[in-house]
């Protein structure tokens, strides 16, 4: 699976699931990058069949919907959907 990492101030580990051409997706990742976070993205609908048939499994666990994006943070809990001001409450400004 290419999974991409964004490096930045660590938050635990953050995982984004996204699309490419998905614009929530691409206003999450650039919130993400303006906090300074430190993160994991994968972009789904540009992984073979086999990941993204993963990719959709590990999505529905912690999005019934299956929407775009989804963030896991510490395979605890999920934001879901572009919610810059949860986003923000979860990471704060990026400082720890």
């Amino acid at each position: 699976m290419d999974i991409k990492h964004i490096e930045g101030k660590k938050k635990g580990q953050v995982m984004l699931y996204a699309l490419s051409t998905c614009v929530w997706c691409k206003r999450t990742k650039r919130l993400l990058n303006e906090l300074g976070i430190d993160y994991h993205f994968v972009d789904a609908d540009l992984a073979n069949s086999e990941d993204k048939e993963e990719i959709r499994r590990t999505v529905l666990k912690w999005n019934p919907n299956g929407s775009y994006p989804t963030i896991v943070i510490d395979d605890e809990h999920s934001i879901i959907g572009y919610d810059p001001e949860r986003i923000k409450e979860v990471f704060g400004d990026g400082e720890k």
